[in-house]
């Protein structure tokens, strides 16, 4: 994991569908670095449901990173929903939308639901959501929201929020 988040990634030389894999590759490692409420699991080894909502672009890329793979017992399954669509189906939400006020109404009706919500628009934390995606120096970088995690009662790994750009809501810092 600490490879992939340190490897160079040039938003100059790589086209989108190589960005999304990237992101992809993310999205699978911060679920092995994010514990669940058992409750918010299920009973034995029901999948995790890794979702997105918006953009079409990542799907493929996400369904080809996971396929076969697996976090502890839970297999993984992908779905791809419409913003009109029940999300708290998911344990992992990948919000491709961009618009400000549709990414507010998604993060509105899932407050304090054991779902992971990742993005990549402006202010995605600011909003409420949990981890998100950034450009730093032309590198996928990714920030974290640490007081939405703790609402959602998800616990995210030291590990992970070392490896963040940014880590805020930190009780640690006052």
């Amino acid at each position: 994991m600490i490879v992939l988040l340190l490897a160079p990634w040039s938003a100059e030389t790589q086209t989108q569908s190589d960005e999304y894999r990237v992101k992809a590759a993310f999205l699978f490692h911060f679920a092995q670095f994010v514990d669940w409420p058992p409750e918010s699991l299920g009973a034995g080894s029901r999948p995790l449901v890794f979702c997105t909502v918006g953009e079409q672009a990542v799907p493929d890329a996400l369904e080809s990173t996971v396929e076969g793979k697996q976090i502890g017992t839970h297999s993984i399954k992908v779905q791809h929903l419409r913003e009109t669509d029940d999300l708290r189906t998911c344990q992992l939400l990948f919000i491709l939308i961009r618009d400000k006020k549709h990414v507010a109404t998604i993060l509105a009706g899932l407050q304090n639901a054991a779902i992971l919500t990742v993005g990549q628009s402006d202010d995605f934390i600011q909003q409420g959501g949990m981890i998100g995606f950034c450009l730093q120096d032309s590198k996928i970088r990714f920030d974290i929201n640490l007081r939405a995690s703790q609402r959602a009662n998800l616990k995210i790994s030291s590990r992970l929020l070392l490896l963040a750009k940014s880590v805020v809501g930190d009780p640690g810092q006052g």
